[in-house]
């Protein structure tokens, strides 16, 4: 769904806006399939864990044959983490350390930035919003000033905002609306009521509604305009700083995208997990059956062949006609293991290989691969990585942007045109000894930092510097201090030895 907020549309109220584009957004197929990343990556895979088992039989009235619900039929439901396991291991090797930020002579400015941001972003808000980003395609982090007039950051999930784009190709904000639900306790009821806020760049405006669907009732959040203040009656501004009410001048919602497309990692593989969970689940069944053994029925004294197989599971037994001809024939039944076996195998490979992810199972990995086989091992979730990696750039260079705006806003000075180089460092898979090896081998023929970062103990290379000046200082201090005492008394050969 690609919505963009259209000058002919914006003739209508606020509200008939938002009722517009909530009414398409919750119908929508990509909302569907955020919905299911989400859903994925918790292991609640929708496809096999609403599965519901049936058995077709004759309607005696009508003669009709019917679809009636088993539930006495065995109905395994083996949900498979894939989901979950390849976008940990995407967001752990490509968020997971922290990334290091440079600005050319503005050490002060980038104190700032780090300050302002907090020490926890990366830990507590980039990792998930990767996460967010894998399961819906596109993740959202809201900037916004608290009471105490301190910068904060807040994630929305996808499924929660509609961006109102200004052009096709997703680069800039014209709106955003953010709807979520709130249980509300009324009277002795308690009730589910919708809040939706639309974020203009000029300021935001606040519903609630107490029905969902079409139309939806929306009506001013009174509480939110208690100490407002509003030109119109209807737009507010977006926060409070230093006791006077201000705007952001822009859309404060910064979209971080999984991909250029804003896909889901879940698009890939989907069909591929449910056939795995569907076809694993149906073993399981089986098992659970009787169904390895098939009977052939002659002179069956029973209505129906329902009432067999309870009376053979219950009873150990079965009643026949008084016939000659009367018997029941065992027909054994096996599965094909090794069949299942190998499929199961090749839909394992494929989620893998259409997931861009790696098996650490696999026997490619081997016991210790080299550098070459492990960036060939890699290289998938490598692409994949690039794509995200470019995308939270440019999330990151947007925040920056609203960090600027709150240091110009608390009279710390305007920082506008400085540009932040990012970098992310990635948590590479290495043969250790090997790249050790090759640092020692590269002393004297590339610089010692560039040795340092690519050491594989090196977590931060600006800290090793540090230890290893204050470890150099403390050998020389050593060094003196010898030097000293044996000047003191009287060492051959220094100064003031008299012999």
């Amino acid at each position: 769904m690609d919505i963009l907020f259209d000058p002919n549309i914006n003739r209508l109220s606020n509200m008939e806006l938002c009722r517009l584009y909530m009414d398409e957004f919750i119908k929508s197929k990509e909302r569907a399939m955020m919905l299911d990343g989400e859903a994925y990556y918790r292991v609640d895979n929708p496809e096999i864990m609403s599965r519901k088992m049936y058995r077709y039989q004759e309607n005696k009235g009508t003669g009709a044959i019917e679809k009636i619900e088993d539930k006495a039929k065995p109905n395994n439901k083996r949900a498979h983490g894939f989901m979950h396991v390849l976008i940990e291991d995407k967001v752990n090797y490509l968020l997971s350390k922290q990334y290091t930020l440079a600005c050319k002579g503005a050490d002060d400015y980038l104190k700032l930035v780090q300050d302002t941001i907090g020490k926890m972003f990366q830990e507590k808000r980039l990792m998930k919003l990767g996460v967010k980003s894998s399961n819906g395609g596109i993740s959202w982090l809201h900037p916004y000033i608290n009471e105490d007039g301190a910068f904060k950051t807040m994630i929305i999930p996808p499924e929660q905002g509609i961006p109102l784009w200004h052009d096709n190709d997703h680069e800039e904000l014209d709106g955003f609306i953010y709807f979520y639900d709130l249980e509300m306790i009324e009277g002795k009821e308690q009730k589910t009521i919708t809040r939706v806020e639309l974020w203009l760049p000029d300021g935001v405006a606040y519903y609630i509604s107490d029905s969902e669907g079409e139309g939806w009732d929306l009506k001013l959040d009174s509480e939110r305009y208690l100490n407002a203040v509003s030109e119109d009656g209807e737009i507010i501004e977006h926060f409070v700083a230093g006791g006077t009410p201000n705007v952001w001048e822009k859309v404060p919602f910064i979209p971080f995208k999984n991909n250029d497309y804003e896909l889901s990692d879940l698009k890939f593989i989907k069909s591929l997990i449910d056939a795995y969970d569907k076809s694993r689940s149906n073993v399981a069944n089986i098992f659970d059956e009787v169904s390895s053994t098939i009977f052939a029925l002659k002179g069956y004294g029973g209505e129906d062949l329902g009432q067999f197989m309870r009376d053979l599971n219950y009873f150990r037994a079965i009643s026949i006609d008084a016939d000659e001809s009367a018997g029941v024939e065992a027909i054994n039944s096996s599965l094909d293991i090794t069949a299942l076996k190998e499929d199961f195998e090749a839909l394992k490979k494929d989620i893998y290989d259409f997931g861009q992810g790696v098996d650490k199972n696999s026997d490619k990995l081997g016991n210790s691969p080299s550098g070459i086989a492990l960036k060939f091992i890699y290289s998938g979730l490598d692409l994949k990585c690039n794509r995200m990696e470019n995308a939270f750039k440019e999330g990151l260079e947007q925040l920056f942007w609203f960090v600027n705006r709150y240091l110009e806003l608390t009279g710390k000075g305007s920082y506008f045109e400085k540009e932040i180089d990012i970098t992310f460092n990635r948590d590479i898979a290495i043969n250790e000894s090997q790249a050790i090896t090759d640092c020692q081998n590269s002393v004297g023929i590339i610089s010692d930092e560039t040795i340092m970062e690519n050491h594989p103990w090196t977590k931060s290379v600006k800290e090793e510097k540090k230890r290893m000046e204050e470890q150099e200082k403390e050998r020389e201090e050593r060094e003196k201090t010898v030097t000293d005492m044996l000047s003191e008394n009287g060492a051959p050969g220094l100064e003031g030895d008299d012999t």
